[in-house]
């Protein structure tokens, strides 16, 4: 694909940010939109094509996969060819796969068509944060990422409701042929109104080549990893499988350190690590993410198989997770630009602390009102937590690393809620199989006695997640970034952009 043109740049180069942000979040939102309504397509798919509901998983799992292993390669790739092509060509993938994904005649095809739509969507992830930072003035730096958090919340909490309607009406298909109209209005407004010099903000000698075997060794380490973690064939954690599986891995993730390290123009440069400020957010958004996606996982099976709620009824009160977030997460990313991002954080995960205890202490005969009021509130931790959180990571490193750092702060996300969730599960069926339930979750409703035991591994699981939320709330707190110092480098490459697109229209 040719390098695609840039739109004409103003005096400002900040003068048309919320423009680029629009064209920009219709991507994300459009993405986000259709990881979380897919869920709902899985049996008509499996009926369509004949196949198990095991077998179907692999139209999320294969999607998963690909976009944790190609998050990093492509940040990168970001940062040295341009954020604004690769954000484009990821366009084309994805609509490309949703619509072989419509159209595929066989389930092997359908499972190509996703992979397709998957490497599209890493693509437009990795670059996604550190283009949204880069249209707004460092000072807005937490607006921008407040903004980019609601677009995802919103396209999160749309989607179950977008596919509960069209699923009424349409084959599943559809759900996937509604994608193509919002992708091309993001792919016509990106290439008209980003600017590739704002976007990328690349200077003179900034590092060109790409490394290849960080990008290959660090793709197999997260698919094995996740693959581990998830444990989809439900080995014995002392089998061989596994055992051999982790020490792969480990094995694995050693090479990726020791090459990163003595390579010249490394994917991820480990020695950021070395900031202290950039390490305990990197931890602290790792045990944030590890504690909520628990919320996540097991609430929809407290509400339906425990509470014998309808779906329907279930998909309204998990919207107020969403909503809450949406909510503060604006609020928190304005504040913080006025008054730092540290209390913020701080009070996120304090709210998150408060909530884990609510839900620690639920039982059956809990009234919705209050687990809806504790949902809602869980919401506001999220956003008010996450987006300075964000803020701190990316204000403390240089520009030159945004895009890769940026696809890291998304794939700390994903292992985050990868790693969540199999912990919540782990516990809940470990404690039912104890007693004497050893059954799938989606049978509480359905076994006698079957609910008790769930609710035993229920408050042993948000015991964990109280203790992962307080850990959180911990490095929140010790985490002290300097703003002054996050700022003016930042300041400089403003300003370097300024006297570039002056000279450029005067």
């Amino acid at each position: 694909m040719s390098a695609p043109a840039s739109a004409p740049t103003t005096r400002d180069p900040y003068a048309n940010k919320w423009k680029a942000y629009t064209a920009i979040a219709i991507s994300f939102f459009t993405m986000v939109m259709s990881m979380s309504m897919v869920f709902l397509a899985l049996e008509s798919i499996a009926d369509d094509f004949g196949v198990t509901l095991r077998a179907v998983a692999w139209v999320v799992i294969a999607q998963g996969l690909t976009i944790s292993a190609l998050m990093l390669p492509m940040g990168r790739l970001g940062d040295i060819i341009g954020r604004k092509r690769v954000h484009l060509i990821g366009l084309v993938f994805f609509a490309g796969g949703a619509t072989f994904t419509a159209l595929a005649p066989a389930f092997g095809l359908l499972i190509v068509s996703r992979v397709v739509m998957a490497i599209g969507n890493s693509m437009t992830q990795s670059v996604g944060t550190a283009m949204v930072i880069s249209v707004f003035p460092p000072e807005e730096r937490g607006k921008a990422i407040g903004s980019q958090t609601t677009a995802v919340a919103v396209g999160g909490a749309v989607g179950p409701v977008v596919a509960g309607v069209m699923l009424q009406f349409f084959a599943w298909e559809s759900l996937f042929w509604m994608l193509i109209p919002p992708i091309a209005l993001a792919f016509v407004a990106s290439y008209v109104v980003l600017d590739e010099n704002i976007v990328s903000q690349r200077r003179p000698g900034d590092q060109r080549s790409f490394d290849w075997i960080g990008a290959v060794l660090s793709s197999v380490v997260i698919v094995l990893g996740v693959l581990v973690i998830n444990n989809p064939l439900a080995e014995s954690w002392t089998s061989p499988i596994m055992v051999g599986g982790l020490l792969l891995t480990s094995t694995l993730f050693a090479a990726f350190v020791a090459w990163e390290l003595k390579t010249p123009a490394p994917m991820l440069q480990l020695r950021m690590f070395k900031n202290r400020v950039f390490s305990m957010a990197v931890m602290t958004r790792f045990l944030g993410f590890l504690g909520t996606t628990a919320v996540r996982f097991l609430m929809p099976i407290y509400l339906i198989s425990l509470r014998g709620l309808e779906e329907l009824q279930a998909g309204g009160i998990l919207l107020l997770t969403s909503l809450g977030m949406a909510i503060a997460a604006q609020s928190a990313g304005r504040l913080a630009d006025r008054f730092g991002e540290r209390p913020f954080g701080v009070a996120g995960f304090a709210l998150l602390v408060a909530t884990s205890i609510g839900f620690w202490l639920a039982a059956e005969d809990t009234s919705l009102w209050i687990v809806s009021s504790i949902l809602f509130v869980n919401g506001l931790a999220m956003g008010l937590w996450n987006v300075p959180n964000n803020s701190i990571i990316m204000g403390s490193v240089s520009r030159a690393n945004f895009g890769v750092v940026g696809a890291f702060t998304n794939l700390t996300r994903n292992i985050g809620n990868v790693t969540g969730q199999a912990v919540a599960a782990a516990v809940v069926v470990g404690i039912m199989a104890s007693q004497g339930f050893d059954i799938p979750l989606s049978d509480i409703d359905v076994v006698e006695g079957a609910g008790p035991a769930f609710v035993d591994g229920w408050k042993a699981a948000f015991v964990l997640v109280t203790g992962f939320s307080g850990l959180g709330l911990l490095l929140s707190y010790i985490t002290r970034p300097e703003r002054r110092a996050e700022l003016e480098p930042a300041a400089d490459a403003g300003q370097e952009l300024k006297k570039r697109s002056a000279s450029s229209t005067g």
